[in-house]
C-alpha cells in the first residue's frame, strides 16, 4: 500500500474553487469508497496551502479526482511538492 504526502498553495483567487473540486472528490468517495482508501485534505490557515494524505490506491480512478487534476496546473502558486510516506501510526476517537 502506497502512502504519501502532498503539499502545495494555490494562487489567492483559486483557494476557494480548489477547496470546491477536493469537497468533490470527498462527495464521490461517500458513494464510490475505493477498499483500502484513506484520504484525508487539509486546507492551512494561511487560506491558499493545502496538504494531502493518501493511503492506498483508488483516487486516480475517480471522476472527481480526474476534474481536480486536470485544472490543478492552473490553480497553482508553488508546488506541489510529493513526498512518500511511511505510517507509523493513527488514532481517531470514536
Amino acid at each position: 500500500m502506497s502512502s504519501a504526502v502532498i503539499r502545495y498553495q494555490t494562487k489567492p483567487e483559486a483557494a476557494d474553487e480548489n477547496q470546491r473540486l477536493i469537497e468533490k472528490v470527498f462527495a464521490e468517495l461517500a458513494t464510490e469508497g475505493p477498499a483500502g482508501l484513506s484520504y484525508s485534505s487539509f486546507r492551512l490557515a494561511d487560506g491558499v496551502t493545502f496538504v494531502h494524505v493518501v493511503d492506498g490506491d483508488g483516487l486516480p480512478e475517480l471522476a472527481a479526482f480526474q476534474e481536480f487534476q486536470r485544472t490543478l496546473p492552473d490553480r497553482l502558486a508553488v508546488g506541489p511538492d510529493r513526498a512518500e510516506a511511511t505510517l507509523i501510526g493513527s488514532f481517531k476517537a470514536g
